[in-house]
C-alpha cells in the first residue's frame, strides 16, 4: 500500500519558491551553510503546509565530508503516524536554486508495526508450555543395535 499511494516529484526550487504535491505545499524558506564535526553542508529549510496550516519543517542537507571529499545527501523527514513527508537536495543549479525531490509516503509506519506484531507473536510462542518442559526419558528413543549373522 505504501508504494501504491506514494507520491513524489523532482523539481528545481530556489529560496522563496513553492511546489505543490497532492494536498501539500512545500515552500523553500532558504538555504544556509552548516558545519558538522567532519563535514560542511548546505542546509535547506522546507516548510510543509496543508490547507494553509503548517504540518512540518524539513531540513534536508547536501554534505561534503572532509576526508572523502564526496557529496552525500541527508533527507529532511517529517514523520507522523499517517505518513512521512520527505525532501532531499540534489545538485546546486546556481543562484540558490537546487534540484530537489519531494515525497509523501503514506502508511509507512505500518511496515514497522508489522515487524512489531511478528516479534510479539514470537514472544507469545516462546511462552508456550510445550517449549519449556523437560523431556522425560521415556520420550527419548533408545538407539537400536542390529546384530549381524556370520
Amino acid at each position: 500500500m505504501v508504494k501504491s499511494y506514494e507520491v513524489e516529484r523532482d523539481i528545481s526550487l530556489g529560496a522563496g519558491a513553492s511546489a505543490t504535491l497532492g494536498q501539500y505545499v512545500f515552500h523553500v524558506a532558504g538555504f544556509h551553510p552548516v558545519e558538522g564535526p567532519n563535514y560542511h553542508a548546505t542546509e535547506g529549510e522546507v516548510i510543509v503546509t496543508k490547507n494553509n496550516e503548517q504540518i512540518a519543517v524539513l531540513r534536508p542537507q547536501k554534505r561534503v565530508y572532509r576526508v572523502q571529499n564526496s557529496p552525500m545527501t541527508e533527507a529532511g523527514i517529517g514523520s507522523s503516524l499517517q505518513q512521512d513527508l520527505l525532501a532531499s537536495m540534489g545538485s546546486e543549479l546556481g543562484d540558490t536554486t537546487w534540484s530537489m525531490r519531494i515525497q509523501v509516503k503514506p502508511m509507512i509506519r505500518f511496515v514497522w508495526l508489522g515487524a512489531l506484531v511478528m516479534a510479539f507473536g514470537g514472544f507469545i510462542a516462546i511462552l508456550d508450555r510445550r517449549y519449556r518442559t523437560a523431556r522425560r526419558s521415556s520420550d527419548v528413543l533408545e538407539p537400536v543395535t542390529v546384530a549381524t549373522v556370520k
